[in-house]
């Protein structure tokens, strides 16, 4: 298969896909790789984009709204949290004890989420009630790019280094 063709089935598989990941999953080096996303990218075929630790892929089309939310799906805390959310809203504690996450682990991924305009909270009873802002956008991305977000091991890593 052409590389460039390997590469954009690839993103179209996995939305929000890392470059690392790309370099285990098609088994090209660095260079290689590099060379035929910057192609893509100029010839306006992928979408990408970078953020000082990350370059992140996702297919032509994918709307900014769409990359943030995808992003968060890409990670098992902030995904684990949307999906609860989804079911319900939460208090804090809820959360915590449902993701079986330290606090402060909880505390970082809502705070990204609230940053991120996906998810908002209420004060009802003097307590945070957390909640998705928009579920139907939160569905229906899940719905588009399942089963492609389930859990990878190298998005979980980050995770643990958030915690720390």
């Amino acid at each position: 298969m052409d590389r460039d063709l390997q590469i954009i089935d690839l993103i179209e598989k996995n939305p929000g896909i890392k470059f690392r990941e790309m370099m285990r999953e098609t088994g090209m080096k660095n260079g290689v790789l590099s060379y035929h996303t910057r192609k893509l990218e100029k010839s306006g075929v992928v979408k990408v984009e970078r953020s000082s630790r990350k370059t992140r892929f996702y297919p032509l089309g994918t709307t900014n709204e769409e990359s943030v939310l995808i992003r968060s799906l890409r990670q098992e805390t902030p995904r684990q949290i949307l999906l609860l959310l989804l079911e319900t809203d939460l208090v804090f504690n809820k959360i915590v004890e449902k993701v079986k996450k330290s606090q402060s682990t909880v505390s970082i991924y809502l705070s990204q989420l609230i940053n991120d305009d996906l998810i908002e909270f209420k004060i009802i009873d003097l307590k945070k009630v957390f909640s998705i802002k928009n579920k139907k956008i939160v569905r229906n991305a899940i719905n588009k790019y399942h089963p492609t977000l389930i859990e990878r091991s190298a998005d979980c890593l980050a995770d643990i280094f958030n915690s720390l």
